[in-house]
């Protein structure tokens, strides 16, 4: 049988270091995006599923923080720059960017092509660092930007190395669409490209995503032999056939995510 948070919260009692007025705070940041870049209060409160009265009390606070501003014409809100210090301060935090650097630096002297680190949130991976090619890549995703894991090189690469019960029950959970004709949904299919990626140490994406854009991905592993992050390099279909990336990136890749493997091991 299901149980609903307010059900579970019944039945443990009221968690009462839990500071809701913080949470509401951090949803009402969270609200804006490229497709909510400006906001009048109400859409504010229907973003962040809030009462219009609570949606002006987070935002008159955000505001006196210094994390959104009105603008005087429009009067409509809009985030600061200095929401960035929240997550620039992650990025200098984390050990793991550091090791990785160099090592994702020599890979894309090595293969040409763009690199780039992703670490896992929930069911998505999070691009915290990228080396950028003098080629032409036809996809820009910047420091920050989110791709689901089931149907890119990165977050296969992380789930292959799972253990194979618990990759697979996590992939049953997330909510796999298809964001072009090649993008592969079915559990089984799934299923198939994860063994296939443990059993030669790298993981594919071939236009899951984006069309025009593939991917070559191995997974970082910490000391407790778990997945703590994932190397891919793009390989564009301009440049690339897949089974040349496959054949000339992949051992390079593998490569780099073993050096950093051992490297922070030695680290945590």
């Amino acid at each position: 049988m299901d149980i609903s948070p307010a059900d579970d919260g019944a039945r443990n009692g009221p968690d009462l270091l839990f500071n809701q007025s913080l949470e509401k705070g951090l949803s009402v940041l969270r609200a804006f995006s490229a497709k909510r870049r400006t906001m009048t209060l109400a859409e504010v409160a229907d973003a962040a599923s809030m009462s219009k009265s609570s949606a002006q009390r987070m935002v008159y606070t955000l505001e006196k923080l210094g994390y959104i501003r009105k603008h005087p014409l429009t009067r409509r809100y809009q985030l600061t720059p200095r929401v960035m210090q929240i997550g620039f301060n992650y990025l200098a935090a984390d050990t793991l960017i550091d090791v990785a650097n160099p090592f994702l630096s020599e890979l894309t002297n090595n293969t040409g092509e763009t690199t780039n680190l992703t670490e896992p949130d929930d069911d998505e991976m999070v691009y915290v660092s990228r080396f950028v090619s003098t080629k032409f890549v036809p996809i820009h995703m910047p420091i920050g930007s989110r791709i689901p894991m089931y149907c890119t090189g990165s977050g296969r690469a992380f789930l292959s190395a799972l253990p194979a019960d618990e990759a697979l029950a996590r992939l049953e959970q997330m909510k796999r669409v298809a964001f072009t004709p090649n993008t592969v949904t079915e559990l089984a299919a799934l299923g198939e490209r994860l063994a296939e990626a443990r059993q030669h140490g790298y993981a594919t994406n071939r236009e899951e995503l984006f069309i025009g854009d593939m991917s070559i991905a191995a997974p970082v592993v910490g000391s407790q032999g778990r997945p703590v992050a994932a190397v891919h390099v793009v390989a564009p279909t301009s440049r690339w056939t897949f089974e040349d990336a496959r054949q000339k990136l992949a051992p390079a890749v593998i490569d780099c995510a073993r050096g950093i493997s051992n490297s922070i091991r030695t680290l945590e």
